[in-house]
């Protein structure tokens, strides 16, 4: 379809990238200061799809802002949308604006609304900016779903977010030079083997950036990996984090060491006004460098911005090493992260000098068992707008109200133990209208169960809201996955990692691999070799991250008990001292142990736990 624009190009040259909204008789039926407006299920959901294709919303609407966004609140959509621009003034400057703070072209902007001098006064002050009435919008909607990439943990919006928030930050300063020294710009500079993990995204930068690519020199995947391992080009990445939020990897560098020349010199937009650009090429000392094309930033061969600090990336290593700022004799806090089987360590790991906090699964108020420790759930509860976890949480009753709490976010440990089992074990299932993704159940497809008898097992468990209808509708609502692939499960990992302070160690608990054939479990032996090799891959190559591996004792069908993941008693005892020795050599010295408490522990676990036969 052509969108009527400046130069009547089609919609397809110049991808949507933003879709601005008018308000009434636009987004919804009816005009808000005159009374009541009616919702439009429609473009509700046209926003949460899109949302999740990484498309970005925001609004330019005449109306007053607080009963506008108390609306917008009410429908539960008003976390989709950043930069809201609602009050009396013209809509074409205010676009121009808009455009601007976004970092955004005018041609991959789309502007609906209702009124055609809005349109023709938005594009008389946006050349090329894309409009469109919203009778057009059946029509669009489908080309709008199928553009953008699959985003369904809405990072895309999550990074205009933290651009919104600088940005407003910015604003109330009347020297820019005190708000970036305010800012606190730290950058982070990778270089050799340390690029390699980052390929694809590398590859994403070269091609799709335009604003700030200073090279312009398009490159395939192939190409690029083989110009890693090439000795005479320096290769690196840029990560930068702000006072607003961590920007995530941001630029790449590529120098032609004999020649001193960059060959690639490319960076994201969303770090454009921050000195990113310059600071990288102060130092990297000047090289030659030949711009390509129009640019958003000019670089000059004298200044480097001294309001920037450099972060020191040091090589990753598996040697568990304390930071020397930790006290010798000071008790060290420890979360563990993971099943209810975890919680049979605790006794035995408080025979050492560790105060231990526990985060397991749990009977939600469904008195269904939920397991929060899915690392598709960890990105869940850091990553998806807060209105999106409240409606999948009383929707989906194997969830509840607490799925998205954690405590890993408050920093307030010293070491994270954490078992990624359910990444082992759990299903994923993903919401066609959105393309958000949860986890449940284990190695069964539930969109292709019968309704009726699993609702009859689940009543038998006296799980609650697990009942027919409830199946009959996840079955059309949701698709089935499968198990979370070994790459995800690893860029999960990696991400936790970048989630939790670099200083807290990350001991993570593997799975035994161990030919259960009562456990009605198919396949689950190689599942987790699969796995536990992924696993291995993460560590290698991550900071302060660390393995205790359960085959050295859990190796023979005798060491479990109805499937993989439990463990008969004596070997908990056996994982915390492993545990706690290789803490111990973390921290830079042998833990102190009480014998009286172990004891006790002992006897203790000889009690039947109350939380066994829940299930896991």
């Amino acid at each position: 379809m052509t969108l009527a624009t400046g130069n009547s190009q089609r919609a397809t040259d110049n991808p949507i990238k933003v879709i601005i909204w008018d308000l009434d008789d636009t987004f919804w039926r009816g005009t808000l200061s005159e009374g009541a407006v009616e919702a439009l299920e429609d473009n509700l959901q046209l926003v949460r799809d899109t949302a999740a294709r990484g498309i970005v919303h925001t609004i330019v609407s005449k109306n007053d802002f607080a009963p506008a966004e108390a609306k917008l609140v009410e429908l539960g959509i008003r976390d989709l949308f950043v930069f809201p621009q609602i009050s009396w003034q013209p809509k074409g400057p205010i676009i121009k604006q808009l455009l601007e703070q976004m970092q955004l072209r005018a041609p991959n902007a789309l502007f609906l609304d209702d009124n055609p001098i809005n349109r023709a006064e938005a594009q008389f002050y946006n050349p090329q900016l894309q409009v469109a009435d919203p009778a057009d919008l059946p029509e669009l909607a489908p080309l709008l779903r199928a553009s953008g990439k699959p985003d369904p943990e809405f990072s895309r919006l999550e990074q205009y977010k933290l651009l919104e928030r600088q940005q407003q930050a910015r604003a109330t300063y009347d020297d820019n030079l005190a708000f970036l020294r305010d800012a606190q710009v730290r950058i982070e500079f990778r270089e050799g083997a340390a690029v390699v993990p980052d390929l694809a995204r590398v590859e994403e930068l070269i091609n799709r950036s335009n604003q700030l690519n200073f090279t312009k020199r398009r490159v395939t995947k192939d190409e690029l990996a083989a110009s890693f391992a090439d000795p005479i080009r320096r290769w690196g990445t840029v990560r930068v984090r702000d006072r607003f939020g961590d920007y995530g990897l941001v630029g790449i560098y590529c120098l032609n060491l004999p020649e001193s020349r960059l060959e690639q010199l490319v960076f994201s937009c969303r770090i454009l006004h921050l000195g990113i650009e310059q600071f990288t090429y102060a130092h990297l000392g000047f090289p030659t460098l030949e711009v390509q094309g129009d640019v958003a930033t000019t670089l000059n061969t004298t200044e480097q911005p001294d309001w920037i600090t450099v972060e020191t990336a040091t090589e990753p290593t598996n040697r568990p090493t304390a930071p020397a700022s930790s006290p010798a004799g000071a008790t060290l806090r420890v979360l563990l992260k993971g099943g209810c089987d975890l919680g049979q360590l605790t006794p035995f790991l408080q025979a050492f000098q560790l105060e231990v906090e526990e985060e397991f699964n749990f009977n939600n108020e469904h008195q269904i068992p939920v397991h929060l420790e899915h690392t598709a759930l960890l990105r869940a509860s850091r990553e998806w707008p807060s209105a999106e976890q409240q409606r999948l949480a009383t929707a989906l009753p194997f969830l509840g109200q607490e799925a998205f709490a954690t405590k890993l976010w408050n920093a307030q440990y010293d070491v994270l133990v954490y078992s990624p089992l359910m990444d082992y074990t759990q299903e994923l299932y993903r919401e066609k209208a959105t393309g958000l993704a949860v986890p449940f159940g284990a190695y069964q497809d539930l969109t292709r169960v019968d309704p009726a008898v699993q609702a009859a097992k689940y009543a038998q468990r006296r799980f609650q809201g697990m009942d027919v209808d409830f199946l009959r509708r996840f079955q059309q609502e949701f698709e089935f996955l499968g198990q979370i692939s070994p790459t995800a499960f690893k860029e999960n990992l990696q991400w936790l990692r970048a989630q939790v302070p670099a200083q807290v160690p990350i001991f993570l608990l593997n799975g035994a691999e161990v030919e259960v054939p009562s456990s009605g479990e198919t396949g689950a032996r190689a599942r987790h070799a699969l796995m536990n090799k992924a696993l291995e891959e993460f560590v290698a190559e991550s900071k302060n991250c660390f393995i205790i591996d359960v085959r050295s004792f859990v190796n023979t069908p005798a060491d479990v008990t109805n499937n993989l993941r439990h463990y008969h008693r004596q070997h908990y005892r056996t994982l915390a001292q492993r545990l706690a020795e290789a803490i111990g050599q973390w921290h830079g010295r042998q833990l102190e142990r009480s014998g009286w408490v172990d004891l006790k522990a002992r006897a203790a676990s000889l009690v039947p736990s109350k939380l066994r036969g829940l299930f896991k």
